[in-house]
C-alpha cells in the first residue's frame, strides 16, 4: 500500500510539473501583446507626430512662397506710333529676335507676314508697366523716315501708340539659385498636360499620391531585368523628392517620400499638384544654372513661350522629363528624336491626338534654337549699372524679393550693333595695338535711356566697365560747350563771327604757362566761328572761351549734365576735364535733346509680385541750354559730320544727316567720339589701360567704331525742325556783320532772331537820290 501511495504520488508531481509550461503560456503571450500594442501605439504616436511635422513643412512650401523666383530684366517695349524713328528693318529684326515666325497670312499669336512697306503683325498679350495689354493684331506702314499708322486690324481704327511686348534679357538669381519661369496651368499647352499623365503617370486622378500596383510592377521587371529599368514613382512622389528630398536612393528616403506624397494628396487638389510639378520638374542644365519648369524649358530649348510650341515641340519637352542629359537634343539629336516621337505615339494610342497629327508631327524637326545664341543675354556693363540704379532708387534689398519684374531700357538690337562694332573695329585697331580697349555708351533720344553699353572688347567680360569707370580727359568733346556759352550771347557771337587764330599764352593749373597750338601747329589770323568748330581748331576756342569766360563754360557743362568736378583753368577748354563715356553720353544727350537736360537712366520701372508697380521719385530734368542756342550748336555739329574732322563718317552715309564731334587727348593717349543721329545718341572712347601713348586720334580711333556701329545699324536721317527764335541769317564772311540775302559776300546760316538786325543797305551810306525820297 504504501509503495502504491509513493508511486502516485510521484506520478501526480510529474503531471503537476509538466502542465506548468502549459499553465505559463497563456501570460508570455499577453506579455507579447502587451509589449506589442504598446510599440504599436509608441510608433503610431510617433508617426502622427511626423506626419504632422511633414505636414507642416508641405503646408509652409504649398501655401506660402513655393519657389524663389528671379528678378526678370526685360529690355525696353518697343513704341510704334506715327512719326516714330523705327525703320522696316529694324521692326523685322526685333521680331525676329523675339521669336515671331514670319508666315504668308498671320492666323495665330506670334506670327507676322511682311510687305516692302507694310508688316501684320498678330501681337503676344504681355503684362506691361502700364497693364497688361491682349493679344492684338495689327497693320504697320512705313516710309523712308520710320513708322506711318498703326491700325487694328478687327475696325481699321488707327492707334496712338503701340507696343511690343519687351526682350526677357535675363533674370537675376538670389536665394536658391535655381532659375525658373513660372507659368500657371492654363497658360500650359493641353497635349503636355495629358503626354505627361500619359508617360509618366496614367492613374494620377484615380491613386492618393501612391501607386501599389506601379510599385510591384516595377519591382517585378526590375527583378527579371538585373537592373533598374522602370521606377513606380508617381508623379507626386516625384514632386514631393524634388521640393523636399535629396536625389539619395534609400528605402529610408523612398518611405519619407511615400509619406510626404500621400500627405500631399489628401491636402491639394490634383490641379495644384500638377502645376507645382510643371514648374518644378528639372528640365535640363544651362551651363551652371538648372532649368526648372516647363516655362523655362520651353525658352531654353525653343527661344519661344510654351503657348507657341508646336505638338512636336511640346511632346519632347515631356520627352525630356525622363533624363535631359541623356536627350539633350543637341548633343543626341537622334537619341531624342527617337524619344519625342514615342510620346506623339503614346499621345496617338491614347486618341488625344490623330494618326494625321501624329504623322505630321513625327515627320518635322526638333526646331530647336541656335545652340550659340544664348538664351540669356551677357550684358555685364549694363546690368553692373541696372543694380546700382535699382539698389539707389528702391534699395539693396530689392533683388532678394522673389518675382519681381524690371523693365530697363536696354534696346537690343542697339546692343547687339554696339558688340558687334566693339568687337569686329577693335579686332582691326589691335594689328596696331594689341593692349588698345574701348568704352562705349548709346542712348535712345527720345527717352534719355541707355540703349546699350559696352566695356570691354570683349564685350562679355565681366570686369573693368569702361564705359562707366575710366576717367580720362575727354579732349575735343568740350568744344561744343564752349560754344554753346558763346552762342547764347547773340548779340556778341554768331556762326560767323570771326575768332582770332593768333599765337596766346596762359597759365595753366599749376600755375605754369601754356600756349596751345592747333594741330597743324599753324595760324590763319583769323576765322570764322563755324570754320574753328567744324575743324576743331584749338587756339580759335581758347580765344573764344576766355572772352566768354572759363567759369561760364564749366556752369554750362554741369548745367548739361556733368555731374563731378571741372578745373576752372583754361586747358579745360581744350578737354582738360577726366569722364567716361557715361559722362559724355549724358552730356552730349542735352545736345540731342534740345538742350533739355534729362538724367540719364537704366531702369523706366518695377513690378513686384503681384505684378504692382513700385513708387519711386522721378528722375530729375531741366532746360540747360536755351533750344535758339542749341540748334546752333546742332547744326554746327551736322557741319563737323559734312565737311569737318568727322568728314569720313558722312561720306560713308551719304544724304543722311548725322551729328557728331570728334576728341583726342595729349599725346594721343586717349581717342574720342560722340555723336548722334535721329534715334541714338553714343559716345566712344578708345586708349589703354596704362594710359600709355596710341596712334589714334578721335577720327581714326573712337569715331571708327561709330562709324561700324552704324554700319550694323543703319542710321535714321537727324531732323533739324525750325526752333522758335531761330531765323535765318546772312553774315559777311570777313567781319562777320549782319547783313540781307542780297549782299554781296555773305554767308548764309542759322541766327538767333532776337540778335540777328541786318544793316540797310548792305551797311553802306545810301545815295543822295535815296536819301531824299527817304529810304
Amino acid at each position: 500500500m504504501t509503495t502504491k501511495k509513493s508511486t502516485t504520488k510521484k506520478s501526480t508531481r510529474k503531471t503537476s510539473s509538466k502542465s506548468k509550461p502549459a499553465q505559463q503560456s497563456p501570460g508570455l503571450w499577453r506579455r507579447l501583446w502587451s509589449i506589442t500594442w504598446k510599440l504599436t501605439l509608441i510608433l503610431v504616436a510617433a508617426l502622427t507626430i511626423y506626419c504632422i511635422y511633414l505636414d507642416q513643412i508641405i503646408a509652409r512650401k504649398f501655401e506660402g512662397q513655393k519657389w524663389h523666383l528671379p528678378a526678370q530684366v526685360f529690355s525696353r517695349s518697343m513704341a510704334l506710333y506715327p512719326g516714330a524713328a523705327v525703320s522696316h528693318a529694324q521692326l523685322m529684326a526685333e521680331l525676329k529676335l523675339l521669336g515671331y515666325r514670319k508666315v504668308a497670312n498671320p492666323r495665330q499669336v506670334g506670327e507676322f507676314s511682311a510687305s516692302s512697306t507694310r508688316i501684320e503683325l498678330w501681337r503676344r498679350p504681355f503684362l506691361h508697366p502700364e497693364g497688361s495689354q491682349a493679344e492684338q493684331r495689327v497693320m504697320i506702314s512705313f516710309d523712308s523716315n520710320g513708322v506711318t499708322s498703326v491700325a487694328r486690324m478687327s475696325d481699321k481704327r488707327q492707334l496712338a501708340v503701340f507696343h511690343l511686348e519687351p526682350v526677357l534679357l535675363d533674370r537675376i538669381i538670389a536665394g536658391d539659385g535655381e532659375d525658373r519661369l513660372f507659368v500657371p496651368t492654363e497658360q500650359i499647352p493641353e497635349h503636355i498636360v495629358e503626354a505627361l499623365i500619359l508617360v509618366e503617370d496614367r492613374s494620377f486622378y484615380e491613386h492618393h499620391g501612391v501607386n501599389p500596383f506601379a510599385i510591384a510592377r516595377a519591382l517585378l521587371v526590375n527583378i527579371s531585368a538585373g537592373r533598374t529599368v522602370q521606377g513606380g514613382s508617381t508623379l507626386t512622389q516625384q514632386l514631393a523628392k524634388n521640393f523636399f528630398l535629396s536625389s539619395e536612393r534609400s528605402l529610408i528616403r523612398k518611405a519619407r517620400e511615400a509619406l510626404m506624397a500621400l500627405i500631399i494628396d489628401f491636402r491639394y487638389s490634383k490641379d495644384e499638384i500638377l502645376e507645382a510639378y510643371l514648374n518644378e520638374v528639372y528640365m535640363g542644365q544651362d551651363k551652371s544654372r538648372a532649368v526648372h519648369g516647363m516655362g523655362l524649358a520651353s525658352q531654353f530649348y525653343f527661344g519661344r513661350p510654351v503657348g507657341e510650341l508646336t505638338l512636336a515641340q511640346q511632346a519632347f519637352l515631356v520627352a525630356a522629363i525622363k533624363g535631359p542629359s541623356y536627350y539633350n537634343p543637341w548633343r543626341y539629336p537622334d537619341r531624342a528624336q527617337e524619344r519625342r516621337d514615342l510620346v506623339l505615339r503614346l499621345l496617338m494610342e491614347g486618341s488625344k491626338i490623330s494618326v494625321d497629327q501624329y504623322k505630321a508631327a513625327a515627320e518635322s524637326p526638333l526646331g530647336l534654337r541656335r545652340s550659340d545664341k544664348p538664351v540669356h543675354q551677357k550684358l555685364p556693363a549694363f546690368f553692373a549699372v541696372v543694380k546700382q540704379e535699382l539698389k539707389n532708387r528702391y534699395g539693396a534689398m530689392l533683388l532678394k524679393q522673389s518675382g519681381v519684374k524690371v523693365y530697363t531700357t536696354l534696346d537690343p538690337m542697339a546692343q547687339e550693333a554696339a558688340e558687334n562694332a566693339v568687337e569686329r573695329t577693335l579686332k582691326e585697331l589691335g594689328k596696331k595695338d594689341k593692349e588698345v580697349q574701348v568704352g562705349m555708351v548709346v542712348t535712345d533720344k527720345y527717352s534719355a535711356g541707355i540703349a546699350a553699353m559696352v566695356g570691354d572688347k570683349v564685350p562679355g567680360y565681366e570686369g573693368f566697365n569702361r564705359a562707366v569707370e575710366i576717367r580720362r580727359p575727354i579732349g575735343s568733346l568740350v568744344k561744343p560747350f564752349v560754344y554753346a556759352t558763346a552762342l547764347a550771347q547773340g548779340n556778341k557771337f554768331n556762326l560767323a563771327s570771326p575768332l582770332k587764330d593768333e599765337a596766346i599764352t596762359l597759365k595753366n593749373e599749376q600755375g605754369k604757362t601754356w600756349s596751345p597750338q592747333n594741330v597743324d601747329r599753324k595760324f590763319r589770323g583769323q576765322v570764322p566761328l563755324l570754320t574753328a568748330f567744324k575743324k576743331s581748331m584749338n587756339v580759335p576756342t581758347v580765344n573764344l572761351g576766355m572772352m566768354v569766360g572759363v567759369d561760364a563754360v564749366a556752369a554750362t557743362l554741369k548745367e548739361a549734365g556733368w555731374n563731378e568736378a571741372v578745373p576752372a583753368y583754361p586747358s579745360m577748354l581744350l578737354g582738360a576735364v577726366n569722364g567716361s563715356p557715361l559722362m559724355v553720353a549724358q552730356v552730349y544727350q542735352t545736345l540731342a535733346d534740345g538742350g533739355r537736360y534729362r538724367q540719364l537712366n537704366a531702369v523706366t520701372a518695377v513690378l513686384d509680385s503681384d505684378n504692382q508697380p513700385l513708387p519711386v521719385a522721378s528722375m530729375p530734368r531741366h532746360e540747360a541750354i536755351t533750344p535758339a542756342a542749341n540748334y546752333l550748336v546742332q547744326y554746327a555739329m551736322t557741319k563737323v559730320v559734312e565737311s569737318g574732322t568727322a568728314s569720313r563718317l558722312g561720306a560713308a552715309f551719304p544724304g543722311v544727316m548725322l551729328a557728331g564731334k570728334t576728341g583726342t587727348s595729349n599725346d594721343r593717349r586717349d581717342s574720342w567720339f560722340a555723336g548722334f543721329d535721329e534715334r541714338n545718341v553714343a559716345a566712344v572712347w578708345v586708349g589703354r589701360d596704362d594710359n600709355g601713348k596710341t596712334q589714334f586720334y578721335g577720327s581714326s580711333g573712337a569715331m571708327t567704331v561709330y562709324q561700324r556701329f552704324l554700319a550694323e545699324r543703319p542710321p535714321l536721317g537727324l531732323r533739324l525742325p525750325p526752333v522758335n527764335g531761330v531765323v535765318q541769317g546772312y553774315f559777311d564772311r570777313d567781319t562777320g556783320a549782319a547783313k540781307q540775302a542780297d549782299c554781296r559776300n555773305v554767308v548764309a546760316v542759322p541766327a538767333l532772331a532776337d540778335s540777328y538786325h541786318p544793316a540797310p543797305n548792305c551797311g553802306e551810306p545810301l545815295p543822295w537820290w535815296k536819301r531824299i525820297l527817304g529810304g
